[in-house]
């Protein structure tokens, strides 16, 4: 397929719902031969499909991205049987609890921070190593949220995990800009995903609150996050790294 990743491989964590499923379908039909990690195998098979159907090209593997050595081998086995990682969405994350600080368990803080900041430094530096290697530069994009860049009260370890990948994203663009590999995030606000039912409890009245809040008055549709990505991922924004973009409709411009 023609588009702006035409001949990229692209790897992509958390693909098999949510976010992660619309950005494959979105690079592949950009080009893109998209590998997708997940512990979800059913619904990682069904995007798979769902890229397929689209023309695109698709694979799956199954990952825990807080095992660094289940990363590692990923990656090594992209070089080995694709020739190189062009890109990477490192999308995998989990909510967490909905809950002041008095009341989040050590357990539930270390699974947020494992999952999503642990498991985006393991990804970043597994595919930073190869992409130095190959010396071709590459880009990658990390998912933060627009509560990676205000404070949310009631989701503490949600709220430090997705500063951190800022944070990081930063550091690491500075790092490695001399060596052509760009290093970005996305900052999603409230968009049409099973996180979204699962943190607003499927709720109609709470949907609407959060949907007021919202300067465009409505949540988002995943690939519109996934077009974001792509960009991210392609050429068109070769002069780009060290960016948390939002993706928020206004959201945090308040």
């Amino acid at each position: 397929m023609s588009g702006i990743l035409a001949g990229k491989i692209a790897l992509v964590t958390g693909g098999s719902t949510g976010i992660g499923r619309a950005t494959s379908i979105v690079l592949a039909q950009e080009g893109a031969t998209v590998v997708i990690a997940d512990l979800q195998d059913e619904e990682g098979a069904n995007t798979v499909g769902m890229v397929e159907e689209v023309g695109g090209k698709a694979e799956y593997h199954h990952i825990d991205v807080t095992d660094f050595a289940q990363v590692k081998s990923l990656v090594d086995d992209i070089a080995d049987r694709h020739g190189s990682l062009d890109g990477a969405f490192n999308n995998a994350g989990i909510e967490g609890p909905t809950a002041k600080i008095e009341n989040v368990s050590i357990e539930d803080w270390e699974r947020v921070i494992g999952v999503n900041l642990t498991g985006v430094f393991n990804c970043m530096k597994c595919e930073i190593e190869q992409m130095i290697k190959q010396d071709t530069g590459g880009s990658i994009v990390g998912t933060s949220s627009a509560a990676g860049l205000v404070g949310i009260p009631g989701a503490p370890s949600y709220n430090a995990s997705k500063h951190g990948v800022v944070g990081l994203t930063k550091t690491i663009a500075l790092e490695y800009g001399s060596r052509n590999i760009r290093v970005n995030a996305v900052c999603p606000g409230f968009i049409e995903t099973p996180m979204l039912d699962r943190v607003t409890d499927a709720s109609a009245k709470i949907r609407d609150q959060l949907i007021k809040m919202v300067p465009m008055r409505r949540v988002a549709d995943p690939s519109e996050i996934g077009h974001a990505v792509a960009w991210l991922l392609s050429d068109k924004s070769s002069y780009v790294t060290g960016v948390a973009l939002p993706v928020d409709g206004g959201w945090v411009a308040q």
